[in-house]
């Protein structure tokens, strides 16, 4: 695919160059972005539940930015938490986020480990379209 390329937002390097991956790929006007965590610009956890999930949402921003998309353009989220419970707080924050209509199709995930290391608690992936 000629029209694919790596999204890799300042301050995100790391991830493409230590981690190897990258945090998302755009395909003509399709953005695909890959979960992304609770974890700041120095690569550190954040600790406070509802923090944690508010970074992730930046983080999503983020990307979704050097894109050249935004919270609007997505159209599929899928999260992934390791406490089913967070979830009402999750929505409650998601809401403050995610406010065109329509809303994106969403698939919550419990799970037992997130971002290859103890203490994060939900991670967000997500797929934008871009207008024409």
């Amino acid at each position: 695919m000629s029209d694919r390329k790596a999204i890799v937002p300042a301050g995100m390097e790391a991830v493409y160059e230590k981690i190897r991956y990258a945090p998302a790929v755009k395909v003509g006007n399709t953005v695909y972005v890959s979960g992304q965590i609770g974890r700041n610009a120095a690569m550190q956890l954040v600790e406070d539940r509802e923090e944690q999930i508010v970074q992730a949402f930046e983080n999503l921003k983020l990307v979704l930015d050097a894109a050249g998309a935004s919270l609007n353009d997505v159209v599929d989220l899928t999260t992934f938490h390791t406490d089913t419970r967070d979830l009402p707080l999750f929505m409650r924050i998601r809401d403050q986020y995610l406010t065109a209509d329509p809303l994106p199709a969403w698939t919550a995930v419990g799970a037992h480990m997130l971002g290859g290391a103890p203490g994060y608690i939900v991670e967000i992936k997500a797929v934008a379209v871009l207008p024409s």
